[in-house]
């Protein structure tokens, strides 16, 4: 088997309706579609939903479930908030700084340029609370091999210490200038 790319991605979501809006207002995603039941297809359980989805260009979705019936949306309290979240690619610098006047022109609280050297992104929340990253790359063929030549070794070392491995540590230098 050969997977061709992902077909889409689907997180729940608290409100169908502001969730369009939001993606579409910040992100400039349209709607593709969306597909309501009172029972789940691949279950047949009684649960009613609202499955919306978006176009997240160059032929990927992201797609939402809003659960009126379930309880209330959570997140895993023992996973920190920065941990999971949805990238998306830009262009180049300057649709990230476009990207980013946007997000704070919605009113949204964005961190960031942060620089990664390979790429640099900026961070912000969707009205569900999940974290949205914009990403542009900056990478260096040598970075990126030098990164690829190294990462089963990091993951290796990692398996058996549990402590960062520092091959890659020359990506956040200029990030943790100063920080102790």
């Amino acid at each position: 088997m050969q997977i061709e790319k992902i077909h889409h991605v689907a997180y729940r979501c608290v409100d169908a309706k502001a969730t369009v809006e939001f993606y579409k207002k910040v992100l400039n995603m349209d709607l593709l579609g969306a597909i309501a039941e009172d029972r789940v297809p691949s279950t047949k359980a009684p649960d009613p939903y609202m499955h919306i989805f978006l176009d997240a260009g160059n032929g990927n979705i992201l797609a939402f479930f809003e659960l009126p019936n379930s309880p209330p949306m959570g997140r895993d309290p023992n996973t920190p908030e920065w941990t999971q979240h949805i990238a998306f690619q830009v262009k180049d610098m300057e649709e990230l700084e476009e990207a980013k006047a946007r997000a704070e022109a919605a009113g949204l609280d964005v961190v960031g340029i942060t620089d990664h050297t390979i790429f640099k992104s900026i961070y912000f929340h969707d009205p569900s609370g999940h974290r949205l990253e914009i990403a542009t790359w900056t990478a260096t063929p040598e970075q990126i091999a030098r990164m690829k030549s190294v990462a089963h070794a990091m993951v290796d070392e990692w398996a058996t210490t549990k402590k960062p491995p520092r091959h890659t540590a020359w990506m956040h230098e200029k990030e943790f200038a100063g920080v102790d």
